[in-house]
C-alpha cells in the first residue's frame, strides 16, 4: 500500500521533468538568430479502465488516489507548460471488445495550464471499459504535435494492455523512430510482473523513466532518481543535423547538442573547429529503439583531416539498456600538427599572434545489427554533444628520475625498508618473550 501523499511526488516528479526545454544549439556555419524557445508539452495518458475501481491503495480506490494527486501536480505545475489530458477506458461500459478498444479520448487538449478546468475534467471520471494502452499512447503522440521543444507523455495505469494490436512497446518504438524528442514516462499501480515488464519496456524504447507506486521505500528511491536525472538533463533542445559518409564536406558543428540518425553498421562524419590551446569534448549517444541483436556497441573518433586517428572513446555503461554511449577528449598544442589546418574552418587570421585553427574530424560508428523483421528505415537516432573548452592539462607528476639514479632510489628504499622492518620484529620478538 502507498500513500497518497507519495503518488502525489510521484505524478510532480515526472510532470517536473517536462520543464526542460530550451533553444536549439545554431550550428557552426549559421549566422541565423536562434528560434524563440517553445514551452514544454506533456500530456497525461489516465488508465480509467474497470480495474481502477480496486481499493488496495490506503483503502482507497486506485482511481480517487490518482485523482487526488493529479489535483496537487497541477496546482504545482508552472504557468508556461502546455498541458492536455488524454483518457483510455472512461466512457464505453460493454462488452463489446472491438468497440471496448476503441475507448480513449482527449478531455482536455494541450495548452496553457486551466487548473479548474484540468481538475474538474478528471475528478468526474469513473472506472469503466478496457485498457487500450498502445492506441492511447499512438493518440497522445498525435496530440502534442511536432515543433523543436521536447514533448513528454506520462501514463498512469494499474493493468496492461487488454487490446493488443497495437502493442504498446512497439508503439513507444514507433514514437522514439520519430525523432528523440518525446519521451513516454510510466507509473504503475500494481504489483503485477506483466504489468511492470510492458511499462519498463515502454519507457525504455523512448528514453523515460519507470516508477512503481506499490511501496513507499521503492517510490522513494525512484522519486530520488526522476529527481537527479531531471536536474542534470540539459535544456536544450538538439539541432537536426545530417552527417556525411566522408569527413570532406561533413557538416561544421560550433558548441551545441545535435541530432541526426544513423543506419546499421554505419559511420558519419561531421567537423569542429578547434585552435591551439582548446581542448575538444564530444559524446555521442545512440537509441536503441528497435529489437537489435545481442552484440553491439558504438564507437566515436577524432581523426585528422587526413584520416589519422588522433582518439577514440569507448562504450561509456551509465547503467540504462535502452542507450548506448562513447565520449573522448582531444587538445590542440602548440607544437602539435596531429591535425590538419583547415582554410574552411574559419577566415584566414589577421595577425600573427591569432592562434592557429585545425579541424577535427569526428565519426560516429556503430556496430549494430537487426533481428529479423526489424525495421532498418528510419535510422537509430543518434545525439551528438560538442563543446570546445580552454585546454586543461594534467599536472605532471613527481620526476624519480630514470636510468642508474631511478635504480640508486629504489635501492636505497629497499635498503630502508628491510631496515626498518628488521628492528621492528626484533623489538616484538623481544616483547613476546618477556611477556
Amino acid at each position: 500500500m502507498i500513500n497518497k501523499r507519495w503518488s502525489s511526488a510521484a505524478l510532480l516528479g515526472l510532470l517536473a521533468a517536462t520543464t526542460l526545454a530550451g533553444p536549439a544549439p545554431a550550428r557552426a556555419d549559421d549566422d541565423q538568430a536562434e528560434p524563440v524557445a517553445e514551452p514544454p508539452r506533456v500530456q497525461l495518458v489516465l488508465d480509467v479502465s474497470g480495474s481502477m475501481r480496486a481499493t488496495d491503495i490506503d483503502g482507497r480506490s486506485r482511481i480517487s488516489v490518482a485523482q487526488q494527486a493529479f489535483g496537487e501536480v497541477v496546482d504545482a505545475l508552472p504557468d508556461e507548460t502546455q498541458l492536455g489530458i488524454r483518457v483510455l477506458g472512461a466512457t464505453y461500459k460493454g462488452q463489446d471488445k472491438q468497440q471496448g478498444c476503441r475507448d480513449t479520448q482527449q478531455i482536455v487538449p494541450v495548452g496553457p495550464v486551466d487548473r479548474t478546468k484540468a481538475k474538474a475534467a478528471v475528478a468526474t471520471l469513473r472506472p469503466t471499459g478496457f485498457t487500450p494502452v498502445g492506441l492511447a499512447l499512438r493518440e497522445a503522440a498525435k496530440d502534442l504535435g511536432t515543433g523543436t521543444t521536447a514533448r513528454r507523455i506520462v501514463l498512469i495505469t494499474d493493468g496492461e494492455d487488454t487490446c493488443a494490436p497495437p502493442d504498446p512497446c512497439q508503439v513507444a518504438r514507433e514514437l522514439a523512430a520519430q525523432g528523440t524528442t518525446l519521451v513516454v514516462d510510466t507509473l504503475g499501480l500494481a504489483p503485477d510482473e506483466k504489468v511492470r515488464k510492458q511499462l519498463l519496456c515502454i519507457a525504455a524504447a523512448t528514453g523515460g523513466t519507470y516508477t512503481a507506486a506499490t511501496s513507499a521505500d521503492d517510490l522513494t528511491d525512484r522519486l530520488k532518481q526522476l529527481v537527479d536525472r531531471a536536474r542534470d538533463t540539459y535544456a536544450t533542445t538538439p539541432a537536426k543535423v545530417d552527417g556525411t559518409d566522408v569527413c570532406e564536406g561533413a557538416p561544421l558543428l560550433s558548441p551545441g547538442v545535435y541530432t541526426d540518425r544513423e543506419t546499421f553498421s554505419e559511420h558519419r562524419w561531421y567537423r569542429v573547429p578547434v585552435r591551439t590551446g582548446q581542448e575538444l569534448r564530444a559524446s555521442v549517444s545512440i537509441a536503441l529503439d528497435r529489437p537489435i541483436n545481442p552484440d553491439h556497441g558504438v564507437l566515436l573518433r577524432a581523426t585528422a583531416a587526413d584520416g589519422r586517428e588522433l582518439v577514440r572513446g569507448v562504450d561509456a555503461g551509465s547503467g540504462r539498456t535502452d542507450v548506448v554511449s562513447a565520449g573522448l577528449r582531444w587538445s590542440a598544442t602548440e607544437d602539435g600538427d596531429d591535425a590538419k589546418r583547415d582554410e574552411d574552418a574559419t577566415p584566414a587570421p589577421t595577425a600573427s599572434a591569432t592562434p592557429a585553427v585545425t579541424t577535427v574530424c569526428l565519426v560516429v560508428s556503430n556496430m549494430f545489427s537487426p533481428r529479423s523483421g526489424t525495421a532498418k528505415d528510419p535510422g537509430i537516432p543518434v545525439e551528438l554533444t560538442v563543446d570546445v573548452v580552454a585546454a586543461s592539462p594534467a599536472p605532471d607528476g613527481p620526476d624519480l628520475g630514470r636510468g642508474w639514479v631511478l635504480l640508486l632510489l629504489l635501492t636505497l628504499a629497499g635498503l630502508l625498508t628491510g631496515l626498518v622492518t628488521g628492528l621492528l620484529t626484533r623489538w616484538w620478538v623481544a616483547t613476546w618473550r618477556e611477556n
